[in-house]
């Protein structure tokens, strides 16, 4: 490809900028409403959400209470959802809620509004406090709309926010452990079971407190040691007890034994 036929390519696109950019502006500036939300729309349907969402942003107070008002207010929403702005999606789809209750569109805006707190939300590793605002807003919709065809869509995303968060307080908990910190470790962890009782790694949280106590007890002056041994032991009961055939049975076997043959000498020195 020649050197001046790239040029004249270039030339061509920025004329075509110069000339779309002209032409949003007239659109802007025209008084004509119906010519405005007809482009806007027009945008919109072509995926061009930026454009549409400033022509919409015109509109909403001019429109309000007319019988277009509902679907310009609802595709504004939806304007800030596609272009990944989720705060201001769900601040427009919880508004629109508000302002239309009735409308065959609030379950929907309501639903939209709950998923982009979700979508906001950060990994597990960040504050998780739009992740709480989302499990919220989600256990609400699917209190409020027990047959809602949305109602599969709205468990998952309440299962992955909860998963979320009690990632984050399980690397608390092992957070705790790495840096010797046992006694604040086996209470974290108890934590975690507490509040999140239908976990699928509860065994490996029994586990963890029976270590961290052991831990504890041998790291802690001889008079304390056999009261915390004694509570590693109970954690091991609990995980023999619930969850027999767990992967970390064996290592608990071992830490198990050490552990009673230390109570035992204890014992033994007090005799």
């Amino acid at each position: 490809m020649s050197k001046r036929f790239i040029n004249l390519f270039y030339l061509l696109a920025i004329c075509v900028g110069i000339s779309s950019c002209g032409g949003f502006e007239k659109i802007r500036k025209s008084s004509d409403v119906n010519f405005k939300l007809t482009k806007a729309n027009e945008y919109y349907d072509k995926k061009d959400y930026g454009h549409a969402s400033m022509l919409y942003k015109e509109l909403m107070p001019i429109m309000k209470s007319t019988r277009n008002y509902e679907n310009l207010f609802y595709r504004y929403s939806y304007t800030y959802y596609y272009m990944k702005d989720y705060v201001m999606a769900s601040y427009y789809f919880k508004d629109f809620t508000d302002y239309f209750p009735t409308s065959t569109l609030a379950e929907e805006c309501e639903f939209m509004s709950a998923v982009c707190l979700f979508k906001f939300s950060p990994k597990y590793s960040l504050d998780q406090s739009n992740t709480v605002k989302a499990a919220d807003a989600l256990r609400n919709f699917i209190r409020k709309h027990p047959n809602s065809t949305r109602m599969d869509e709205a468990k998952r995303y309440v299962a992955e926010s909860q998963e979320k968060l009690e990632r984050k307080q399980a690397d608390a908990a092992k957070l705790y452990f790495n840096i010797s910190q046992y006694e604040a470790a086996s209470v974290t962890y108890k934590s975690v079971m507490r509040n999140f009782p239908e976990s699928l790694h509860h065994d490996q949280y029994l586990f963890m407190i029976m270590k961290s106590m052991y831990k504890y007890a041998k790291a802690s002056v001889p008079a304390k040691q056999e009261e915390r041994y004694a509570s590693a032991l109970s954690a091991y009961r609990e995980l023999k007890d619930t969850y027999p055939n767990s992967t970390y049975m064996a290592e608990a076997e071992r830490i198990y034994a050490e552990t009673d043959n230390n109570i035992k000498k204890i014992r033994n020195e007090h005799q």
